[in-house]
Formats: structure tokens, C-alpha cells, sequence
């Protein structure tokens, strides 16, 4: 926290990219205030209209304002990506603390389970699960959450082999340092700034693959205002109406970008070689 709080002061990049993070956020929280229609209400009348003053992004073919339900649609397509990363980032770095510090069996099962899961090309296999589970936010979800996990699990037990065998830890193990104790006080602190560099990194890829899957129909389901699911249902009409695709494509560019650039501003920040 305190190599944040200074990073925030003396890092100019880190600061910009901080704020624009908070704002996306802050638009998809306050979507129910600051969005001008209802983004599921469809008016047949207003079907496809251009982009104009009364509607800035237009609307789709169901009359429903565009700008809308992209800006709902940041609470489906980021507050989604958020709590997917937490999710894999909690489970993956738990299995390969676990792993290395314990090693044996325990290593063996994980690391087993790991190689497997890497064995098939990550984003074939999340289609191929969330095909089987049925289209739905939450399996795909589900689904990238098994195709993802290995990579936090392996980085965590390597960084985990390292630091164990380290005076401090040797030293606390002599000392009578139960394993809960080590693990908490001594391993997770030291592995954690790369890790959660690991996981910045990841949000705006973990954006695209998941609406990826909601574009191929393995997803976010209609009428959910989510911005993979926008992307399919206007390239249909990409010709005669091409906003459908512009507007949720940008949003989907735009975040990315965002998160891309505060993930390396954030490594910059937390990357503990800089303490060395």
C-alpha cells in the first residue's frame, strides 16, 4: 500500500492511468443515473436511427438507445472481468502457494492438474466447457476460471521454491513458525506485489476473451446489454448500420487500453526489483 501511495504521488503515468481505471468504474456504477433511456425498453419506431443529438450513439433494431446500454453494459462487461480476475487470481495463487511451499503429493496432484488443463489451447477449451455448461455470463466465467488458473498456480510455486529457501524462512522454521504462520507472514508477502502485477496485466485480456465468448454465443445472453454480445448482434447489420459495432467496439478498445497501460504503470510501481 505505501509503494502505491507513493507511486500515485511521484508516478505521473500511474497516476493518469489510476484515474482513468477509478473513472470506468465510477461509469459503471453510476450507469442507472447517467444513462438517458432504458437500455432494454424497445420503441420499434425508433428502430436503427442514426447517430444524432437525441440519440449520440444511435439505436439498434429494436429501437433501444445505443449509448445506453453501453454504458450499462460497463457494469456487465467490467464488473464480470473484474470479479473473474479476483476469482482466478485467489484460486491460482492459493494451489501454487500450496504447491511449492508443501511440495510431495500435493505438488504432484496440482501440477499434474495444471499440465493437463495447458495441454489444450486455453480459449478452445473455455468454448468448448461453456458449450457443454450452456450459454450464460456466469459459465463462461466458469469457464475461463479453469482454462486461466494454471498460470497464477505456476508462477506462485516458482516464485514460492525460491523465497523457501531463503535465511528468514529457514530461520522461522527453526524458530518453531508453523506452516500457517510462514505462509502468511513470510511467503504471501514477498510473492504478492507480482502477482497482483500479474493480475493488472491480465484484466484487459480476460476483457476481450470473455466478450469473445459472448460474440460466438457462449456468453451473456440477450437482451443483456454486454458489449460482446452488442458486437454480434450488430454485425448483422454492419453495412446499413454500422454503429452497432463502432460503439461497442471503441468501448471494448478503449478499456482495454486503459487497463493495458495501468498494468504496466502499476508494474512499474510494485515490481520489487526496483528495491534491490
Amino acid at each position: 500500500m505505501e509503494n502505491i501511495l507513493r507511486g500515485f504521488k511521484e508516478n505521473k503515468a500511474f497516476r493518469i492511468t489510476t484515474s482513468l481505471v477509478l473513472l470506468l468504474i465510477l461509469i459503471a456504477i453510476a450507469a442507472p443515473v447517467i444513462a438517458p433511456y432504458n437500455p432494454l425498453e424497445a420503441v420499434m419506431r425508433n428502430a436503427n436511427m442514426e447517430p444524432s443529438l437525441q440519440h449520440l450513439c444511435g439505436t439498434d433494431k429494436l429501437g433501444r438507445d445505443v449509448l445506453s446500454r453501453i454504458l450499462y453494459g460497463a457494469s456487465y462487461s467490467l464488473g464480470s472481468v473484474l470479479l473473474l480476475v479476483a476469482i482466478i487470481f485467489v484460486i491460482g495463487t492459493t494451489l501454487g502457494v500450496l504447491a511449492g511451499y508443501f511440495g510431495g503429493i500435493v505438488d504432484t496432484v496440482i501440477m499434474r492438474i495444471a499440465d493437463m488443463m495447458i495441454s489444450f489451447p486455453g480459449i478452445i477449451l473455455a468454448i468448448a466447457i461453456a458449450g457443454v455448461m450452456g450459454g450464460s455470463l456466469v459459465n463462461a466465467m466458469i469457464a475461463m476460471t479453469i482454462v486461466t488458473w494454471t498460470k497464477y498456480a505456476r508462477l506462485a510455486r516458482s516464485m514460492v521454491l525460491k523465497i523457501k529457501r531463503r535465511d528468514f524462512v529457514e530461520a522461522a522454521v527453526v524458530n518453531g513458525g508453523t506452516p500457517p504462520h510462514i505462509l502468511w507472514t513470510h511467503i504471501v508477502p514477498n510473492i504478492l506485489p507480482l502477482m497482483v502485477i500479474t493480475a493488472a496485466a491480465d484484466i484487459g485480456a480476460m476483457l476481450m476473451e470473455l466478450a469473445g465468448l459472448s460474440f460466438l454465443g457462449f456468453g451473456s445472453q440477450p437482451p443483456a446489454p454486454e458489449w460482446g454480445l452488442m458486437l454480434s448482434e450488430g454485425r448483422q447489420q454492419i453495412q446499413t448500420a454500422p454503429w452497432l459495432m463502432i460503439f461497442p467496439g471503441l468501448a471494448i478498445f478503449v478499456t482495454v487500453v486503459v487497463f493495458n497501460l495501468w498494468g504496466d504503470s502499476l508494474r512499474d510501481v510494485l515490481d520489487p526489483r526496483q528495491d534491490n
